[in-house]
C-alpha cells in the first residue's frame, strides 16, 4: 500500500485517487478566467470535495497549446491566496500545479503538500528545491514547450521513450535526495504528442507501472476527445469519463480530471465489480 505524506495530508493511493483541477487562470482551455476570484474558486473546491475529490489541484499558469509563459510573482498572486484558503477550508491534501522554484516554496508554506511539474523538475533549481520542500513531486513527460508542443510531434515509439524520459527524472530526482516514496509518474496525454501517440500510450499504459513509481494522468476534456470524436470542450463529459476509466484499468492510481462527481461514481462502480482489481 503506497500513502503519499503530502504535508501531513495523508493520500491513500491503495485505491485509485480523483485529484480535482482548479485552474485560477484566464486562458486555460477548459475553464480559463472561470475561478480567477478567490471566492469562486474556494467555492469550486468546496463542490469537488462533496463531490468525492482526493486531492485539490491548484494552478496559476496554463499550459494549453500556446499558452504564454506566466512570470513567478504573477503566478503566486493568482494561486497563494487561494491555497491559503483552502488550507482552512478543506482536511484533503493540496496540490500546486508549477514548473517554478518559487512558486512551489510560496504555496508549499502556504499549505500545498503535492506539487505537480509539467516540466518534470528541469527549471533551473527546481530538483533542490523540491528535495528541500520534502512534499510529494509528479514528474510529467511533455515533447517541446507549450507554445509549440503540438506542432509537429514525433517519436519513433512514444511509450518507449516517454518510458525513459521519466526513467531519467526519477533517476535524476532521488540523485537530487528525493526518495522513491515521494515519486509519482505522468506520461502527459497532450503535450506534444498526436491523438495516435496519446492513443497508443494509454492502451499501453501498463507498460510505464515498470518503473515503479504510481501513475498520474490527466485526460479530463482533452483535444484528443475533440480530434477522435468531433467534440467541443463542452460535450466531452462522458468521454473524459471513459478515459478515467480506462487508464485506472491500465494502472493509473491518480486521474486529473475537471468533473468529479461522474469520475467518481464511474469508479466507485468499477469498484463494485472488480473489488480486488480495484484495490491491487
Amino acid at each position: 500500500m503506497t500513502v503519499l505524506d503530502c504535508g501531513g495530508r495523508p493520500l491513500d493511493l491503495s485505491r485509485p485517487v480523483v485529484m480535482g483541477i482548479l485552474n485560477v487562470t484566464p486562458d486555460s482551455f477548459s475553464d480559463g478566467g472561470v475561478f480567477l476570484s478567490r471566492d469562486s474558486a474556494i467555492a469550486h473546491a468546496r463542490r469537488m470535495v462533496d463531490e468525492g475529490a482526493d486531492i485539490i489541484d491548484v494552478g496559476g499558469e496554463s499550459t494549453r497549446p500556446g499558452a504564454q509563459p506566466v512570470p513567478a510573482q504573477e503566478e503566486m498572486d493568482r494561486v497563494i491566496p487561494v491555497i491559503e484558503a483552502l488550507r482552512e477550508n478543506i482536511s484533503l491534501p493540496i496540490s500546486i500545479d508549477t514548473a517554478k522554484p518559487d512558486v512551489m516554496r510560496a504555496a508549499v508554506a502556504a499549505g500545498a503538500g503535492f506539487i505537480n511539474d509539467v516540466r518534470a523538475l528541469r527549471e533551473e533549481g527546481a530538483l533542490e528545491m523540491a528535495a528541500a520542500l520534502q512534499v510529494p513531486v509528479c514528474l510529467m513527460h511533455m515533447q517541446g514547450e507549450p507554445r509549440r508542443m503540438q506542432e509537429d510531434p514525433r517519436y519513433r515509439d512514444v511509450v518507449s521513450e516517454t518510458g525513459n524520459f521519466l526513467r531519467a527524472r526519477l533517476q535524476a530526482a532521488k540523485a537530487a535526495g528525493i526518495p522513491a516514496s515521494r515519486l509519482v509518474i505522468d506520461p502527459g496525454f497532450g503535450f506534444g504528442k498526436t491523438l495516435e501517440h496519446n492513443l497508443e500510450l494509454l492502451r499501453d499504459l501498463k507498460k510505464l507501472h515498470g518503473l515503479g513509481a504510481p501513475i498520474l494522468v490527466g485526460l479530463s476534456r482533452k483535444s484528443l476527445i475533440g480530434k477522435a470524436l468531433g467534440l467541443p470542450v463542452a460535450g466531452r463529459l462522458h468521454a473524459s469519463v471513459a478515459l478515467a476509466l480506462i487508464a485506472v484499468q491500465n494502472s493509473a492510481r491518480i486521474v486529473r480530471v475537471h468533473d468529479v462527481g461522474p469520475t467518481v461514481d464511474a469508479l466507485r462502480m468499477w469498484s463494485v465489480v472488480y473489488p480486488e482489481e480495484y484495490k491491487e
